[in-house]
């Protein structure tokens, strides 16, 4: 795959980053900082310099999809986009959306044989894509992941290979039942902390050096979602439809009980204001 997103002399082999979103945007800007040939590409014209016509692509050699979902990721691959069709060049795509295991490893069956599929969702919230320091959970082969390593770097700075194909979106949707889990406790907490006539900042202060530790507490100001209640279209609402995600790759004889609950209280979320 190496010959997809190396540098070879003058020839610059070019990447598309599909969604350009809060998550989508900033990783773009890191690769093209980093001196890629990277374009992007959405349905909507966030940027200036965002490509709208897939036909637009046909040089494309390496996809590194940020759609929200497998119905767009379809779309994007197959359907309306078609970019195996209007990107005759594709060597290699890499799907960074927070899918289905199960749905990864039905890609690669649809995929044409020459096409290296990489699994690389992230995690890190829109902060981390802005500062270049996602974390990237990784499924593929050796060979695979150290020829995308370049492209990887200039995004993220922890990077998990997780095992063979899927294995990167198996960790990533079981790392988000626990994220799910923080998200909801400590708004929860919050919540039972006002009507204690808590401090909000001193609680978070209290939480950060105790053993209620956890990530959304910790970055409360700065993780862009902390606030929001429930929308289709915003990050609890990518979170609750990763949860579904977790819940379709796990072993059918366990119990499900507590990460169907956790899905459920993320969709009642309020929006949190600031005291």
């Amino acid at each position: 795959m190496g010959q997809y997103v190396r540098q070879r002399g003058n020839h610059r082999p070019l990447i598309c980053v599909a969604g350009c979103g809060r998550m989508g945007l900033p990783m773009l800007r890191s690769l093209q900082e980093a001196g890629h040939a990277a374009v992007g590409f959405d349905v909507v014209a966030v940027a200036d310099d965002i490509v709208l016509d897939p036909t637009a692509l046909k040089d494309t050699r390496t996809v590194i999809s940020v759609v929200r979902d497998a119905d767009q990721t379809d779309d994007l691959l197959f359907g309306a986009q078609d970019l195996i069709s209007n990107a005759p060049h594709l060597g290699c795509v890499i799907i960074s959306s927070t899918l289905s295991p199960r749905y990864i490893h039905a890609l690669r069956k649809r995929l044409p044989d020459p096409i290296t599929l990489i699994d690389a969702p992230m995690s890190g919230a829109a902060i981390a894509a802005q500062n270049g320091t996602l974390s990237f959970m990784l499924g593929g082969s050796t060979t695979d992941l150290d020829a995308a390593q370049p492209i990887f770097a200039a995004m993220g700075s922890s990077f998990h290979r997780m095992g063979p194909l899927g294995a990167g979106m198996q960790a990533k949707v079981l790392n988000n039942i626990l994220a799910a889990a923080n998200t909801v406790l400590t708004r929860q907490v919050l919540d039972w902390s006002d009507a204690a006539g808590l401090n909000e900042a001193k609680m978070l202060d209290l939480i950060a050096a105790s053993s209620g530790q956890n990530w959304l507490a910790s970055g409360f100001e700065k993780i862009e979602f902390a606030r929001d209640g429930w929308a289709e279209d915003n990050s609890i609402g990518i979170l609750t439809k990763d949860v579904s995600a977790a819940l379709d790759s796990l072993p059918a004889d366990t119990d499900h009980s507590l990460p169907i609950a956790l899905r459920a209280a993320l969709f009642n979320l309020t929006p949190r204001s600031k005291n």
